[in-house]
């Protein structure tokens, strides 16, 4: 077996879900509840199929999130792995929707930061062992650290 780290390339301002799935009307499904859980949202999905033709297949209403999206899942290249590029809508507008798509298994991830992929390879394929997402933690917040949270969470009217 051999460990590998995938880095994923995107822009700062686009957020990515990665998560895995089972069944090739993953990427249908996957789009079906994107565009109608948040007006606006710009999307790009690849989910990577684990058996047959072996495909990366792909949906999406923005064709260079799409874009994207196929490249990270061609750089994955986990079997039934699944990439979400979003713009204009953030991950915590859509998870629940997501998770609740039968063929879903689990969410890797929810990020803008940067992000790392570790993967497993062996003779049978590739698999998602977890993420590096963004850095690791300079400190403790203090007391201004809590108001700006508080105060950045209320601008965004995730907080009243």
């Amino acid at each position: 077996m051999e460990f590998k780290s995938v880095k994923i390339d995107k822009p700062e301002d686009v957020n990515i879900i990665i998560g895995q799935a089972h069944f090739i009307k993953t990427v249908e499904d996957l789009y079906e509840v994107l565009i109608s859980a948040c007006p606006g949202i710009q999307f790009g999905i690849s989910f990577c199929e684990a058996s047959g033709a072996c495909l990366v297949r792909s949906e999406g209403n923005d064709a260079e999130l799409k874009k994207l999206s196929e490249k990270s899942a061609l750089d994955l290249g986990c079997g039934h792995c699944f990439v979400i590029m979003l713009k204009s809508a953030f991950p915590i507008n859509v998870l629940n929707n997501i998770k609740t798509i039968s063929e879903v298994c689990s969410i890797f991830c929810a990020t803008a930061n940067p992000l790392e992929v570790i993967v497993a390879e062996t003779g049978l394929g590739r698999g998602i062992m977890g993420v590096i997402d963004g850095e690791k933690p300079k400190g403790l917040e203090g007391d201004k650290d809590i108001k700006w949270r508080k105060d950045l969470l209320r601008k965004l009217s995730y907080k009243l």
